[in-house]
């Protein structure tokens, strides 16, 4: 049994006091080894009215095309399309990073494509999204982050946190690699840890009515 879940409070309970007030308007989700089945038993759940915009972001080869864009629009009720260089940011859309860039958000809420250098070996990177997406949206921002086999996504986690957004991390104990969720656990104390049901059941409440 995982000693990081409250399973004494259904994820509804414990999501509903840290929504008092809140108005997400972008979820933004990482994640590296196990992540592509992870985001398969959570995207397809959101409903086709989900207004906030997702921007997805993934560890994937920098020598390859990437089919996420295509895979999830197949599977998802939102439209989902590869991020794209000064493309604006549209609410219910779903966004993937592409590879071998790394992905921010401007301030004017657009995204920006650039090649500085891996980030714990990894462009694009999930931190360099985070925290920039923390600094554009503060707490209209909530941030996932799941299995993963580095420490990539910590201190984004951490920034959005600062920045007064909404924290969920998947269980450790259940990830197909407990590196990168045991790491935010560590670094920034999430606000809500939870198993992938658990993530399902609250995602669909982070659009306020």
């Amino acid at each position: 049994m995982s000693g990081y879940v409250n399973r004494t409070v259904s994820p509804e309970r414990q999501l509903a006091p840290l929504m008092a007030g809140r108005h997400i308007e972008l979820l933004v989700i990482g994640g590296s080894a196990g992540g592509v089945d992870a985001l398969v038993g959570l995207l397809p759940t959101l409903p086709a009215g989900f207004r906030p915009a997702v921007a997805c972001i993934l560890h994937v080869p920098a020598d390859r095309e990437s089919r996420l864009a295509a895979l999830f629009d197949a599977r998802a009720a939102l439209p989902v399309v590869e991020a794209q260089d000064k493309q604006p940011i549209q609410p219910g859309t779903i966004y993937f990073a592409g590879p071998g860039y790394h992905l921010s958000i401007e301030d004017d809420r657009s995204f920006s494509l650039s090649c500085e250098a891996p980030v714990h070996f990894a462009r694009p990177a999930i931190d360099i999204l985070m925290e920039s997406a923390a600094d554009v949206y503060g707490e209209a921002l909530a941030g996932i982050l799941l299995t993963g086999a580095n420490y990539d996504g910590a201190d984004g986690m951490c920034r959005i946190r600062e920045r007064g957004g909404l924290t969920i991390v998947q269980d450790p104990d259940e990830a197909q690699s407990s590196t990168m969720p045991l790491e935010a656990i560590r670094r920034c104390a999430p606000h809500l840890v939870l198993p992938l049901a658990g993530i399902r059941t609250v995602l669909p409440l982070l659009e306020t009515p």
